[in-house]
């Protein structure tokens, strides 16, 4: 598919406001608090199973179940499109263990172009850690509806991953690279078997923490779904490697908006490592806060902010140097990158990022070109984490489809 330039930017325009919500809200990364609307409804009509849906098979990216979604079909502005939550099989990139991940999936309705309609997977930026931040479980998808209508608009199937312990049971490894990547791949697995006439060739747009999931979907793609073709993947602001935050947290220098972040990483490893206190890594006005700040309440938005502006860096600090080496031993297992490329992989991000310290993003373009594959990337000076432009960046995905060759800025 070959999308016009009016096309392109349409999109562009659709997906930039929304990731820009995704990041400007008090709970860092957290787009939630931004639409009481999202809230998942529990009257009208209630969700059926798809019907046609592949229940049969087995392996990643097999379904458990695929509802239909009549709550989001009603907050939409459109109806020219198939819409199903989904519970499908993926894989733990710690432990290679069997895990069960949501998600929502898309498809225009009509007939599909020759050899089906291309996919977008859109890989989200933080909505929380807790069960009821995904995606899936709201009417308009935490704000991302915007962006899923736009590419249905212009004929792409998307597949919108929860991430593991978003929407499932189970604990949500917040910024484990790998494990997201994996669920990306496997959601577009869930729209072919949910779905009809979708195409093997897809492509893996992220931001933020969606960034990382979908540089992490490149790095595994080639090796762990050789049925799908990746055609590409962006990652604009992308969380690759947030080890530093351990160094910043025993200097005392947490930028205000990387203490929340901090926070729910430190949240998410005790949960997954019995061996990680969080007592170690917070006192004062951190732990008094502490629960409130997980919250993806959208209720309790102005609240959250409330608290955050009440924290000072120095509350994060490790208590020792053995707890701050542990924690930076996981991260560094997280962190990105990992393998070569599967496909060429755009970056783009912000010299002045206040989330993610832009040396920290340079370094892992660094790294990822000695290890091997096509990256371009655009370090924008003065651009923040929410500002940056990523118009370029539809361009870039419309060119992956339609085969021409990428520019390669490794040396």
């Amino acid at each position: 598919m070959r999308l016009t330039r009016r096309q392109v930017l349409w999109i562009g325009i659709a997906v930039v406001v929304t990731l820009g919500l995704v990041v400007a809200s008090p709970l860092g990364f957290n787009l939630v608090g931004r639409a009481t609307e999202a809230l998942r409804g529990d009257d009208g009509p209630k969700p059926v199973p798809i019907e046609g849906a592949d229940l049969g098979a087995v392996g990643p990216g097999s379904l458990i179940s695929a509802m239909t979604m009549p709550n989001f079909l009603d907050a939409a502005s459109s109806r020219d499109l198939r819409a199903a939550r989904v519970v499908y099989r993926s894989t733990n990139g710690d432990t290679g263990a069997e895990t069960q991940v949501s998600g929502a999936v898309f498809t225009p309705k009509g007939e599909p172009p020759p050899g089906g309609w291309p996919v977008v997977a859109l890989a989200h930026g933080t909505t929380g850690i807790e069960h009821q931040c995904a995606p899936s479980l709201s009417k308009n998808l935490w704000s991302l509806s915007d962006p899923v209508l736009a590419y249905i608009k212009w004929g792409y199937a998307v597949a919108l991953a929860d991430y593991q312990g978003l929407g499932e049971d189970g604990v949500h490894p917040y910024m484990d690279a790998k494990t997201a990547g994996l669920n990306v791949i496997d959601s577009v697995r869930a729209l072919r078997h949910t779905f009809t006439g979708t195409s093997s060739r897809w492509f893996a747009f992220g931001a933020s923490q969606g960034g990382a999931a979908a540089w992490a979907a490149d790095e595994q793609a080639k090796t762990y779904a050789p049925e799908l073709e990746l055609v590409g993947a962006v990652a604009n602001g992308p969380s690759a490697d947030l080890t530093g935050m351990v160094a910043k947290a025993e200097r005392g220098t947490l930028s205000a908006d990387q203490m929340p972040i901090f926070l729910m990483v430190v949240e998410a490893v005790a949960r997954l490592h019995t061996d990680v206190d969080r007592d170690d890594f917070r006192s004062g006005a951190a732990i008094d806060y502490w629960v409130a700040l997980l919250s993806c309440d959208p209720a309790t938005a102005a609240h959250r902010g409330t608290l955050i502006a009440r924290l000072s860096p120095v509350e994060f600090a490790p208590r020792t140097p053995a707890a701050a080496s542990r924690l930076r031993e996981i991260l560094a297992n997280w962190a990105l990158p990992q393998r070569p490329l599967s496909a060429p992989l755009s970056v783009v991000y912000g010299g002045n990022d206040t989330f993610i310290d832009a040396q920290w993003t340079t370094e892992a373009i660094a790294h990822q070109c000695a290890l091997g594959g096509v990256v371009e990337w655009d370090l924008q000076p003065g651009m923040g984490h929410g500002n940056i432009d990523i118009t370029r960046q539809f361009e870039f995905q419309a060119d992956r489809f339609a085969g021409k060759p990428a520019i390669n800025q490794c040396p």
